[in-house]
């Protein structure tokens, strides 16, 4: 950007031929930063460097200096200062008359865009003693460039967030049920075999073998055990007839139901690995000890030992812990097939009802592909499940690309009343919030949004909105979309503007124009000019942008014969 410098100072002895007087200012020793005015986060600050030189401040002279920014049909003050005489008594900056004195003035203006065409003057209201003096006004800046606040035009292309499914096609399941055996014994009892998950395990091999297109049997398998009391020897055989007689159950079973299926089996001759994590999960006084015996001793005949030498205990790890161990797991693995993209695509058509809450916001998601079969997806996703949030959330989405404030707040009260705790909502909430030019509202909705999909353009967004475009442009990178091409344009990464540029999928005049300025800031012309036809080809109202416009001061002839 040029830089340009405006000089504040006294001509001299001569300009000054009454005592009473302090004479006209001219820009002679003074700087106004940033030279042109910039617009950042909704502001217009600058700062003003300055030195009254020798002889200039009369002793009991007063002056009061006022930053002024004039616009057409308006002006706009900032914060006055007031530098006083070294004879006059008051809370006013003293400066010397013979040597003078600098200062620094900050001053800061809400942006309009009337602004963007402006002057900056400082205005003086002086007097020395109680006389009035004429000191006329100096001009000292000009801008703004206001490039960044074109954030709301960008905005529009942001996505918001939506709200994923948990759909799955294929979903792993698995049934499992325990067979106990009496010490000793390998005999399946009735009393066992009727037991509810017994029978539940026997009921879903029915329904997988009776339901084939939407039940897949991956395994069947008996693992079987011992516990880990006795000989060593006895338990192996003990634990590999257990496997055995629920292997011929499990075969009884499949041969009622007419269902072919093989079966997969193994046996553990002392299971301390069981027995480690029943104790574990116990209640067991001196639970602690056990364990560390576990760990001391590897040997099954010496744990064993070491184990039954504690008297007091061993009869609650006889009778509640050793009985769970003498066992044969029954397992059948299979898998859940849902619906197809074509069945669920019919099944929306014939009647959606029978569709799942998953299904159908799948479908709406990844199925169809214009907003408006989105909409009568995610329309009829709240009729037939209103308690859930997503559908709701994802037509705040639609309204918000459609440019539908209203209906987008709507949508989203209603998704909040679903889910009050939904990420995806806060961040559309933000979002929102941010079209309305709110930033503070928006900061707030976001810091429970973290996780929702697309939160990170949603703070590139409010970073830009806040003027922080550095971390804007970390935010938005790996996207492509107006936001992002800003934040690179003011956080001046040229090089990858022009890649964003080039990889923006649907332009507008908002993309234009930004190729425009683009092209501006790299003396690019043809980019420019080529930005910027396109840019008022799709949206006139940016003519008369374009002619206020500071970026393109170099360029004033080439743009008013290019939006004529």
């Amino acid at each position: 950007m040029k830089k340009n410098v405006f000089f504040l100072a006294m001509g001299g002895a001569a300009l000054f031929t009454s005592c009473a007087k302090l004479g006209p200012l001219s820009a002679d020793n003074f700087t106004v930063n940033p030279t042109p005015l910039e617009q950042v986060a909704g502001q217009v600050p600058a700062t003003i460097n300055g030195t009254f030189p020798e002889k200039y401040m009369k002793k009991k002279a007063v002056v009061t200096v006022t930053p002024v920014l004039k616009y057409e049909g308006g002006e706009a003050q900032g914060q006055s200062a007031t530098f006083q005489g070294e004879k006059v008594e008051g809370n006013g900056t003293t400066i010397q008359y013979k040597v003078g004195g600098n200062y620094t003035m900050k001053s800061n203006w809400a942006y309009t865009d009337d602004m963007l065409q402006s002057d900056l003057y400082l205005r003086f209201d002086a007097k020395v003693g109680k006389k009035k003096v004429s000191i006329p006004e100096v001009k000292v800046g000009y801008g703004v460039v206001a490039t960044g606040a074109l954030l709301q035009n960008a905005l529009s292309t942001i996505n918001g967030s939506n709200a994923t499914d948990a759909f799955q096609r294929i979903i792993q399941q698995k049934q499992e049920a325990n067979i106990k055996f009496v010490i000793n014994q390998a005999k399946v009892r009735a009393s066992e075999t009727d037991k509810v998950s017994v029978k539940d395990l026997t009921k879903i091999l029915k329904e997988i073998n009776d339901n084939a297109e939407t039940r897949v049997l991956r395994n069947v398998e008996v693992s079987a055990y011992a516990s880990p009391d006795g000989k060593y020897d006895f338990n192996e055989k003990l634990a590999e007839r257990r496997q055995n007689a629920g292997s011929d159950y499990l075969k009884k079973e499949l041969k009622k139901i007419k269902m072919q299926a093989d079966i997969d089996t193994k046996f553990t001759a002392e299971d301390w690995e069981g027995f480690q994590q029943l104790v574990s999960a116990s209640n067991l006084q001196d639970k602690e000890v056990i364990l560390r015996v576990l760990s001391m001793y590897q040997d099954p005949e010496q744990r064993e030992e070491q184990i039954k030498n504690m008297s007091a205990i061993y009869t609650e790890i006889k009778e509640g812990i050793l009985p769970e161990l003498r066992r044969a797991r029954l397992i059948v693995t299979y898998e859940v097939v849902g619906r197809s993209d074509e069945q669920i695509l019919a099944q929306f058509k014939q009647d959606a009802s029978q569709l799942s809450v998953e299904e159908l916001i799948y479908g709406a998601n990844k199925l169809v592909k214009n907003d408006a079969e989105k909409e009568a997806w995610y329309t009829k996703t709240t009729q037939l499940y209103p308690s859930d949030y997503r559908a709701y959330n994802n037509l705040a989405q639609l309204a918000y690309a459609k440019g539908d404030k209203t209906k987008m707040q709507q949508y989203l009260q209603k998704a909040k009343s679903a889910d009050a705790s939904a990420s995806p909502v806060h961040a559309n909430q933000a979002l929102l919030a941010l079209a309305n030019g709110n930033a503070q509202q928006a900061e707030v909705a976001l810091a429970k949004g973290s996780g929702a999909d697309g939160f990170n353009e949603t703070m590139g967004a409010l970073n830009m909105a806040k003027g922080n475009y550095a971390q804007a442009a970390s935010n938005l990178k790996g996207t492509n979309n107006n936001v992002t091409l800003l934040a690179q344009i003011m956080n001046k990464d040229y090089a990858a503007a022009k890649t964003t540029l080039s990889r923006i999928e649907n332009p507008d005049a908002t993309t234009a124009y930004l190729q425009a300025v683009l092209g501006a800031r790299t003396n690019d012309t043809n980019a420019l000019a080529q930005g910027l036809r396109e840019a008022v080809k799709r949206d006139p109202s940016l003519a008369q942008r374009a002619l206020r416009d500071v970026e393109f001061v170099k360029y004033a002839s080439t743009v008013k014969s290019l939006v004529k």
